[in-house]
């Protein structure tokens, strides 16, 4: 399969969603949510037979190709706040699901990340935030030092929890804001930095609605890198 083939029915969801946050129907919408982010994470999140374009990746970083340097992304969105252009694949699975697990939780719902002592321990993580100011130094150490079966735990853990989040949101509660002090809870908890290439996500995150969240940070913020990852991998025959 091409990485067209592959993708096509992600930005199709992608787009159906979009369509259905403009309007009234609220089971519709949350079909649509869950459809999208089960698309966009390994198979174990949602429970699903067939595997993703998350798994496929994530089993290719599995056998022995977790320091591969990649592209941060395809496109130039927003690389100019970036540490570095090039990471390697352990790097985005780290950077991805941190995001993730702050949006959901400390913003949607202002509830307790799942990220804490005990799961740094686990992953053996040298830093607490996302990883977008690292330099390609930094990010190389990144994804040396993170234990993989931790890291995939901590990533089934935040994506099911995510789930639950969508699930019990209203129809009010996804067309609206969040206060600002929810925002900076992130900062205050070590999920950015102060440099700015870290703590422009805060402004970024603090202008959406929740329906927005579930639209970038939670789903397409994950198709802003795993298409990247991709092309390597069909480069290798992989797939």
């Amino acid at each position: 399969m091409t990485k067209n083939e592959i993708c096509q029915p992600i930005y199709d969801t992608y787009h159906a969603l979009n369509a259905a946050l403009q309007g009234e129907d609220l089971g519709l919408i949350k079909k649509l949510a869950l459809e999208l982010h089960a698309m966009t994470h390994p198979r174990e999140v949602s429970g699903s037979d067939i595997p993703t374009i998350a798994d496929t990746v994530f089993d290719y970083m599995r056998c022995g190709h977790r320091n591969l340097l990649v592209p941060r992304e395809d496109y130039e969105t927003d690389l100019h706040y970036a540490g570095t252009k090039t990471v390697p694949l352990c790097w985005y699975f780290w950077h991805t699901y941190r995001i993730e697990d702050l949006v959901s939780n400390l913003l949607m719902c202002n509830q307790k990340q799942i990220f804490d002592s005990t799961w740094q321990k686990a992953m053996n993580a040298p830093i607490t935030d996302t990883g977008n100011a690292l330099n390609r130094e930094e990010a190389i150490a990144l994804g040396k030092a993170l234990d993989l079966n931790a890291l995939y735990e901590y990533m089934i853990a935040v994506g099911k929890n995510s789930r639950r989040v969508i699930e019990g949101l209203s129809l009010e509660e996804i067309r609206s804001m969040v206060p600002e002090e929810w925002v900076m809870r992130i900062l205050e908890e070590g999920g950015v930095t102060t440099d700015f290439r870290s703590v422009w996500l805060l402004v970024f995150w603090g202008r959406l609605t929740r329906g927005g969240m579930i639209l970038t940070p939670l789903t397409s913020h994950h198709m802003m890198h795993l298409p990247a990852c991709l092309n390597k991998i069909l480069n290798e025959r992989f797939i």
